[in-house]
């Protein structure tokens, strides 16, 4: 044994006699040759430091092993640790820090630890791949699917101690659901209530406290508009989480932005007209033949001046009843007139007769215009009392644009949804006010009128609904790209709907709102010549005008005209009892012919009065028709009594299921008020967004998407009325215009005819200009032991 161990020995003191000869040849260790790390925290939160080499066998004599800083140490904003003196040093200028903090600003690509995926929430079979539904980096960016599927974007994250989240979104369109929320790492939600978000009209900031620990983040969109409009997508962009460990090191300043100063947390964007470098301290004034736009890592050559890169616009009247016509270079200025082909900026002075005041104001002594008041009227011209017995017609009447109304205001939303420098966006021209040429082409030119409410409108018992005002428009659009023109209602400082949009070029044509509710506090007019990026003053010549402007009944308005008195709480006239209307000549009171109420829109006249249809009788209030729920048929010498009162609840039913091209399945959510002596009526909800809308008449109608991805268990949208006024109750299948095909429905009994009831809405729409209609058909068959047997036509796309 000792012989055949006796050779193993020479081998290994041969190594270490080599190991000791090759560490003597090398060289100390330089602080360049290593860089320092802190080893796991024990349970007791300590550490230490340890030198790693940055090569390894190249040099010898590495600083042995320090306690390190507790593992609580951390650092602020604007400072790294260093790890020679493990003390926290101030980042030199053209750096920044954020202590403790991770951001992602930069979208050119997934940043690492970011991950998203795509998937359908629910469907009955296999579907088409969800996998390409993903969010997509946009650069400055990160966007959402708009289809149907559901797409996550997910970061987990550790922290050493609770922090905080930020991030900046943009969410424009309720047609989808977005909701954020987080999750720890037993994949426990931390906050199970208002995961939705808020709709927005700009970039918005949202703020979330995490907790120590491993948080997983989530921000998931699921499209839900299934009438094939196109959807905007969710951005995100600015991601920043606070209360991660240290860092030890300071990051250079990107192209076009700088930091000035040492501990800066965060660099200064460049403004226009200036660019730096990577890691500036400074910003560069461009050269006199180039220009720049904000955060600009360099300048361009200044292009040549063109007709677009001018407005007009018009001053104030003078004394003499004059207005110059002024022409202004849109700032930033950034081409050049030295340059050959470039044109001039023409002669501004011209003066030109200014145009007549707005209905409801008059000219004061400087030719300026004010508005009436203390209960008169006028057209433009001179104020005038209204006769007695009549009251001012208050509204806001525009046709004629020489001013910026005051209570409208002007405003840009660059195509990042940020804040402009630049105001100009519309301009008036006299005839019309229209929008200028943008700094970029996908700039959202926005023009808003803020209102302070309404007066009171009659009050109507059950469903009718009061046209407590109405705003008409006239426009026109001539565009050569994929331009859209917008119409939002404002129902608070954050939530606006879009109501309306239209799609390229659009001869002169009018538009009108009917608002019913106080809440609607301010429209805006928005206009976008592309919504592709990044393109500078192409479709410059692209622009929308909007000709007039008419809205009624509003709070501290004017007149151009005097009614009689109309039935308002707030009117100063003496309304007309309960069923009289006003006679227009003389203005005195005569009562509606029995059995007919007072038309809410118009009190004065005899055709105020609305006679009420077969099987149905007025309301207390004179302002609706009713059925009673018993309905009394002759037929064949005998008389039918129907009862329906156990129908007098409000009623909910659902259509069968239906399936998009994708596979998500949704329904026809319906909700009815259909008799009884104060006809309930139904109400149906959008609850996609916190501030969804409520949609109230006597039938009404939504979507209802069954859901996975929220605490409701399914998602109501796009609700609407179908039904606000009941027409009569009859069994014949025609009834005022309407009717309710046979064919639609199984053969009924010839002995138990069936008992339908009309009704009509009000609310109009582009494709239903004469608002819509809708039937219910009755049906009492001895032979079915059911309790109820609700079934929709044969015809998907018929009333129901």
């Amino acid at each position: 044994m000792h012989r055949g161990s006796r050779p193993l020995s020479h081998p290994v003191l041969l190594l270490w006699l080599l190991s000791a000869q090759v560490s003597a040849d090398l060289p100390l260790c330089k602080e360049s040759d290593y860089h320092f790390e802190y080893t796991e925290c024990d349970v007791l939160g300590s550490r230490w430091r340890v030198a790693i080499p940055n090569k390894a066998n190249t040099c010898t004599g590495l600083p042995e092993p320090i306690r390190g800083t507790n593992c609580t140490f951390s650092c602020d904003e604007g400072a790294f640790l260093n790890m020679q003196t493990q003390k926290c040093q101030k980042c030199a200028a053209g750096t920044y820090s954020l202590g403790t903090s991770v951001a992602f600003e930069d979208w050119d690509t997934l940043p690492t630890g970011v991950i998203t995926y795509g998937k359908m929430t629910n469907k009955e079979k296999a579907g088409p791949d969800c996998s390409n539904s993903t969010w997509t980096p946009k650069g400055d960016y990160v966007a959402s699917n708009t289809d149907e599927c559901t797409a996550t974007l997910s970061y987990a994250v550790n922290l050493k101690t609770n922090g905080n989240l930020f991030f900046e979104y943009f969410y424009p369109d309720d047609s989808i659901y977005f909701e954020f929320y987080v999750q720890n790492d037993q994949c426990q939600s931390t906050d199970s209530e208002n995961r939705g978000m808020r709709t927005s009209d700009s970039w918005s900031l949202h703020k979330v406290q995490l907790r120590k620990g491993t948080n997983v983040l989530y921000w998931r969109t699921t499209a839900y508009d299934l009438l094939g409009g196109a959807v905007k997508p969710v951005m995100l962009k600015n991601i920043q989480v606070s209360g991660v460990s240290y860092t030890s090191e300071c990051f250079h300043c990107k192209p076009g932005t700088h930091s000035a100063k040492p501990g800066s947390a965060r660099c200064t964007p460049c403004p226009a007209g200036t660019y730096s470098n990577k890691g500036a301290t400074s910003c560069h004034e461009c050269e006199k033949d180039k220009y720049s736009v904000p955060s600009s890592g360099s300048c361009k050559p200044r292009p040549a001046c063109t007709h677009y890169d001018y407005f007009y616009t018009r001053t104030p009247c003078d004394s003499e009843g004059k207005t110059q016509v002024m022409y202004k270079w849109i700032q930033p200025k950034i081409c050049s007139e030295m340059v050959d082909g470039a044109v001039q900026l023409p002669a501004s002075g011209e003066k030109q007769t200014c145009p007549p005041c707005n209905p409801g104001f008059f000219i004061n002594g400087t030719s300026g215009c004010e508005p009436c008041t203390n209960g008169s009227y006028s057209n433009g011209t001179v104020c005038a009392m209204c006769p007695v017995g009549t009251e001012p017609l208050l509204g806001f009447e525009y046709r004629w644009w020489n001013t910026m109304p005051t209570n409208m205001k002007s405003s840009v939303l660059h195509h990042e949804f940020s804040s402009s420098g630049r105001s100009t966006a519309w301009e008036v021209n006299g005839d019309y006010v229209y929008t200028t040429p943008a700094d970029q082409d996908s700039d959202y030119q926005m023009l808003t009128l803020t209102l302070p409410g309404y007066r009171s409108q009659s009050t109507f018992q059950g469903s009718e609904k009061t046209e407590l005002s109405r705003i008409s428009f006239v426009f026109e659009t001539v565009c050569t790209a994929d331009c859209r023109f917008y119409f939002l209602v404002g129902y608070n400082k954050w939530f606006n709907d879009v109501v309306e949009q239209w799609k390229g070029s659009n001869g002169k044509q009018s538009y009108s709102y009917l608002i019913q509710s106080n809440h609607t506090v301010s429209f805006t007019w928005t206009f976008q010549r592309t919504s592709h990026f990044n393109v500078t003053r192409r479709y410059s010549s692209d622009a929308a005008k909007i000709y007039s402007i008419h809205i009624t009944n509003v709070k501290g308005g004017v007149a151009s005209e005097c009614r009689r008195c109309a039935q308002t709480t707030d009117s100063t006239c003496v309304p007309c009892p309960p069923g009289h209307y006003m006679v227009e000549a003389t203005g005195a009171c005569k009562s509606c012919p029995p059995n007919s109420y007072v038309r809410a829109s118009q009190p004065i006249g005899e055709s105020a009065c609305v006679q009420c249809g077969p099987n149905t009788k007025r309301n207390i209030a004179h302002t609706a028709c009713l059925s009673d729920c018993k309905v009394d048929i002759q037929t064949k010498g005998e008389v039918l009594n129907y009862n329906f009162s156990s129908l007098s609840k409000v009623i909910d039913f659902r259509s069968g299921p239906r399936f998009t091209s994708k596979g998500l399945k949704y329904f026809h959510q319906f909700n009815l008020g259909l008799c009884g002596e104060t006809q309930v009526p139904g109400s149906c909800v959008d609850n996609v967004t916190e501030n969804g809308r409520v949609a109230k008449g006597y039938i009404c109608q939504s979507v209802v998407v069954p859901s996975d991805i929220r605490s409701q268990s399914v998602v109501s949208s796009q609700p609407f009325v179908i039904g606000d006024s009941l027409i009569g109750v009859t069994t014949d299948t025609t009834l005022g215009g309407l009717s309710s095909p046979s064919q639609m429905f199984p053969p009924a009994s010839p002995q138990l005819p069936d008992v339908i009831f009309y009704y009509k809405s009000s609310d109009t729409t582009q494709a239903c200009k004469q608002g819509r209609s809708t039937t219910i058909r009755l049906r009492c068959n001895p032979t079915v032991t059911a309790k109820d047997d609700i079934r929709l036509p044969r015809c998907c796309t018929c009333s129901i």
